[in-house]
């Protein structure tokens, strides 16, 4: 039997997990393992591959339908419910079961690094990646103020970035695409002079391995994580997700 896996998501030639799965694949001489990418314009596409894909047994999800895809799935794992986004889908006797690993591929990536003096971060972004990132931190006792640039109740916008804040949220994390190649030169719109030695910059996005964000980061002293560590974290519980 053919055990077929893939990534939905929009625009994602560039995915880190096929590569990654079809290489590990390989290595552990699984023949009849396959990987492959559904570019869904829309979400409303979705059934046609689960209905015209055979011997499919899990999927990943990416940007933009970690909240989209919801809907369309029979059950939810208690943390991806929690967190409301999903990232991973396991394909059992027809039955579609959503999870969120991205919560513990943040965590096993960002908590080597956290100090005590950490106790408030800013979180960039609203989509479905910070709402795991969100779920991480609170879990670990860390205060979090998200920002955004249509902020709903509870959030800041950018604007209201000030040297106050900057100093006492010493963690921040970049849950935005800005930045991404090939747009290299883009970066959320904070005010970098603020930066110092004490401040960790973690960007979820790992290509470049360094963005304009965790660039100012770096001039200013501070510590500066990409996302790539979290990939292989996420993707490792998938695949363990797949194989119970």
């Amino acid at each position: 039997m053919e055990h077929r896996y893939g990534l939905i998501g929009r625009n994602i030639d560039y995915s880190f997990s096929r590569t990654y799965f079809s290489e590990k694949f390989s290595k552990l001489n699984l023949k009849d393992h396959s990987y492959v990418n559904f570019d869904l314009p829309d979400i409303d596409h979705f059934e046609n591959v689960i209905r015209n894909t055979s011997d499919l047994c899990g999927l990943n999800v990416t940007i933009p339908y970690k909240e989209a895809v919801i809907p369309y799935l029979d059950a939810l794992d208690p943390v991806a419910r929690e967190i409301g986004a999903v990232n991973t889908i396991r394909i059992s006797q027809g039955t579609l079961t959503g999870y969120n690993t991205d919560a513990y591929g943040f965590e096993h990536s960002v908590m080597p690094h956290l100090k005590t003096y950490m106790e408030h971060a800013l979180v960039l972004g609203t989509g479905g990646a910070s709402k795991a990132v969100v779920y991480t931190l609170q879990k670990a006792g860390i205060r979090v103020l998200q920002v955004s640039r249509n902020p709903q109740p509870g959030m800041i916008s950018y604007a209201d970035l000030n040297s106050e804040i900057m100093a006492s949220h010493l963690l921040i994390v970049n849950c935005t695409p800005l930045g991404t190649f090939p747009d290299i030169e883009k970066k959320p719109d904070l005010p970098y002079q603020y930066l110092t030695s004490r401040h960790l910059l973690y960007d979820l996005i790992y290509n470049p391995d360094q963005t304009s964000f965790l660039k100012e980061g770096i001039q200013k002293g501070s510590t500066a994580l990409n996302g790539y560590k979290m990939l292989v974290f996420q993707a490792e519980k998938a695949w363990e997700i797949w194989n119970q």
